[in-house]
């Protein structure tokens, strides 16, 4: 089937479902979108299923030529997307035509973009999913490339124009809080340095990729010796000896041995996902129930709502 012939993927794209799971025992990572979010949004906008694979693309500088008519969704980083050079705004669907050329350009705002079609991309399924983890080098799951073929599940039907409403969209200029949930090690840490950590500002360093974000900012001072190395959950904050926290995310390693005072949820770890380097966020302790139930409602809106015929709002079923 036809689909989406590459021309540029920009600086990286992959195709990412919500990730692998069972597999971490074998030493693979999980994957999958880093924002579920705005990859729910650009699922829903076609009414895709919450795990179908999107293409997620880093910092935009994307270009693609649709070799059929087809209809997708696009949602995440603030960017203007364009369709044989005219302008349009994310968080929509966007009809294009045979021959028609579409481009996510650099991003103003947030690093990532979802691309989703019909009933998703029909990439090679390995160990259960579609993700692609570039480190683990996995044949034939791999980066995005010029010339490329990307071709939807699903053929693709004229869609009715939809848009996200306005208070659905991420807003990635906003200064970020986190809310972690105390992890195993939680009470090896000081006090002061608990204290340090959930009351001061960091920073998104350089050092920041799917496998994890490195964090600018005070130090912690009495940091536990090093552990025994264990799994380690997607969202985990770790802190090496120099006391600088590391947020790990979903491309991460599958074991480790420093310690943890406290590990994300998915909602938070993808806000942080969207974060560039040099903007700033705060961390607080919370309740795991408030998490729990946050997660529960999050995917109960997607899989109980609809849209309305406008394609401007939804309700709920």
């Amino acid at each position: 089937m036809s689909g989406l012939r590459i021309i540029n993927p920009g600086a990286r794209s992959t195709v990412q479902d919500s990730g692998r799971r069972g597999y971490r025992r074998h030493g693979l990572s999980a994957g999958g979108a880093l924002d579920i979010h705005s990859f729910s949004w650009a699922n829903k906008l076609l009414d895709n299923p919450a795990n179908t694979a999107c293409v997620e693309i880093l910092l935009g500088g994307f270009e693609a030529e649709a070799e059929a008519d087809i209809v997708v969704g696009v949602a995440g980083a603030a960017t203007s997307v364009r369709v044989n050079g005219s302008p349009r705004d994310g968080w929509q669907t966007v009809q294009l035509a045979k021959g028609d050329r579409l481009a996510v350009d650099p991003t103003r705002s947030g690093r990532i973009t979802y691309l989703a079609a019909p009933g998703g991309f029909d990439t090679a399924t390995w160990f259960g999913s579609r993700s692609v983890v570039v480190r683990e080098k996995i044949e034939g799951i791999e980066a995005i490339r010029k010339g490329d073929i990307l071709s939807p599940a699903h053929a693709t039907a004229r869609y009715q124009p939809r848009q996200v409403p306005e208070r659905f969209r991420g807003r990635y200029s906003d200064r970020l809080t986190l809310r972690l949930v105390p992890a195993a090690q939680y009470s090896l840490f000081q006090r002061d340095d608990l204290l340090r950590l959930t009351t001061s500002t960091y920073r998104v360093s350089n050092q920041s990729d799917r496998m994890g974000f490195r964090l600018e900012g005070p130090a912690l001072e009495q940091v536990p010796q090093g552990i025994i190395s264990e799994g380690i959950a997607v969202g985990s904050v770790q802190v090496p000896g120099d006391g600088n926290p590391i947020v790990l995310l979903n491309d991460c390693q599958t074991i480790g041995g420093y310690p943890k005072p406290g590990t994300l949820g998915a909602l938070d770890a993808g806000k942080l996902a969207q974060r560039l380097p040099g903007q700033e966020l705060e961390f607080y302790f919370a309740n795991v129930a408030d998490i729990q139930n946050e997660r529960v409602v999050f995917h109960r809106f997607f899989s109980e709502t609809r849209w309305h015929t406008d394609g401007y709002s939804l309700s709920w079923r």
